[in-house]
């Protein structure tokens, strides 16, 4: 299972990462983490960015999706490649031979959920913090969503950001409980 939370940046992607990673763990699942790539990219990003950069962060979030899933049952990702090529085709356009990459890469997620822009933009020391730019990350990776032809559980901006995690449990199907092994077996 491969989850990855979409959207621009400062939405609360990875906050719910780990708000869901902390679930996954309590039913006894392997899982791993893949945290954002860009943040470890060594060349310009942001509204600076690179057609070297974004290749960059985005076959480093490849290998790091195939490492984590060669070992865990359950992977997280506070990113996908497709919100990653969204900053490339927000800053370049669409580049035609990466798009089936994005496109085959995406039919490996288990479930993609789009996190709305809800709250304002603060500084975090990595990234950009004017709105319009994140606006346009948002609304490019909205079409490619659209073009792609991908499902995603878009989570309503309209609501406390606290109860989205309840909603991709229930988007998983997850039992409530560990699976637990019988101490007396038959």
């Amino acid at each position: 299972m491969k989850i990855a939370f979409i959207g621009t940046h400062g939405v609360g992607k990875t906050t719910l990462a780990y708000d869901l990673a902390a679930r996954l763990k309590r039913l006894d699942l392997a899982l791993d983490l893949v945290k954002e790539v860009a943040r470890d990219c060594p060349l310009p990003i942001n509204r600076d960015t690179t057609f070297s950069a974004q290749a960059w962060i985005l076959h480093t979030q490849i290998a790091r999706e195939l490492a984590a899933e060669a070992v865990n049952e359950a992977v997280i990702c506070d990113r996908s490649v497709l919100d990653n090529y969204a900053y490339l085709v927000h800053k370049l356009g669409r580049v035609p031979t990466l798009d089936p990459l994005v496109r085959g890469w995406l039919e490996t997620y288990s479930l993609l959920v789009k996190v709305p822009i809800w709250t304002s933009l603060r500084a975090d020391g990595v990234r950009d913090t004017e709105t319009a730019f994140q606006h346009g990350v948002d609304e490019t990776l909205d079409s490619l969503i659209a073009d792609f032809g991908v499902d995603v559980l878009a989570l309503p901006a309209d609501e406390e950001p606290d109860r989205w995690a309840d909603r991709v449990v229930a988007a998983l199907r997850l039992p409530d409980r560990a699976r637990q092994e019988s101490l007396f077996p038959e």
